[in-house]
């Protein structure tokens, strides 16, 4: 092994103490260590950088998440030997904007979900329609939805427990009886249709294994051009993702609606959804108008009453 390979080893383990998971940025850093020593370089500079940030064939998100991959790599590098340089955040032309939400409806979410009468096979109909409603009910992560084991499945209590997130805790959460119903029904023809799966993933593939994160993004794609659901503009695409957006937003819509002080309840809403802090799941406030009149109608009463 290289010394960059070595340092690459030491800078990993040491940010997966601190509770971030790290597995692209990882490929992505072996490929550029890669690179360097293909063309007999031993330390990272801004020139070698930018030549493997803006290497043909992918998007401008793509070449700003190489390039923060690097920076970070080469900030602790730069740390312990000052000949690695840092490159700026700013280095690729053109950075794009954090993209825009896309505000599903209940009606398009249900589009999506008998889309799934295109995939083959009834288990992978079945799996795929049962994924698309737990992410819409739950606000879980896709990652999260795919790594749930039997055992983390509480049908009895309705409750899921979701372990090995984003940040390395785990958290337990309560749904709703028509979607311990809903799993109960797959749970039932999973194990009818697959009755000696390879894995204890609750959510598996037609060959009976856990499913594959990029496999999930591919097959989504499909159902969400057989739905027709199109982007609203550049960046409010119809993403998977989104259906986590939806969640905490219906959510927040629904206690504003009733009423209630929502300020108090929002360290509830984080927990839930898996956010280290309280002010993570503010941006949702700010990615929704329908909320921010909301929000902007209480303080104006509020204000009113105080006056």
């Amino acid at each position: 092994m290289s010394p960059l390979d070595n340092q690459l080893d030491d800078y990993l383990r040491i940010r997966r103490a601190l509770g971030y998971k790290l597995a692209r940025t990882e490929k992505l850093l072996v490929q550029f260590i890669a690179f360097l020593q293909e063309r007999g370089e031993r330390v990272i500079t801004i020139e070698n950088t930018l030549a493997w940030v803006t290497l043909p064939g992918g998007s401008d998100s793509w070449r700003a998440f190489r390039l923060s991959a690097v920076r970070g790599f080469a900030a602790y590098l730069h740390a312990l030997d000052d000949t690695h340089e840092l490159p700026p955040a700013d280095l690729c032309p053109n950075r794009p904007a954090r993209a825009t939400p896309y505000p599903y409806s209940a009606q398009e979410i249900a589009a999506l979900m008998a889309a799934t009468v295109i995939l083959r096979g009834r288990l992978r109909q079945s799996t795929y329609r049962t994924l698309i409603g737990l992410l819409a009910v739950t606000g879980m992560r896709v990652g999260e939805a795919i790594r749930l084991d039997r055992d983390d499945v509480d049908l009895a209590h309705g409750v899921l427990t979701v372990r090995d997130t984003k940040f390395g805790k785990s958290r337990e959460l309560p749904v709703h009886p028509s979607t311990v119903k809903a799993l109960r029904d797959y749970a039932r023809e999973r194990d009818r249709l697959c009755p000696e799966p390879t894995t204890p993933a609750v959510l598996v593939s037609k060959a009976g294994t856990r499913l594959l994160y990029c496999a999930v993004h591919s097959t989504f794609k499909q159902l969400r051009d057989h739905a027709g659901l199109k982007p609203r503009s550049v960046t409010c695409r119809p993403r998977i993702h989104d259906l986590r957006h939806r969640f905490a937003v219906q959510t927040l819509l629904d206690w504003y609606r009733s009423g209630v002080d929502v300020q108090p309840l929002m360290p509830l809403l984080s927990t839930y959804l898996g956010h280290t802090r309280p002010s993570d799941s503010y941006w949702y406030l700010t990615a929704a108008p329908e909320l921010l009149e909301l929000a902007a109608d209480r303080l104006s009463r509020n204000e009113g009453r105080s006056s």
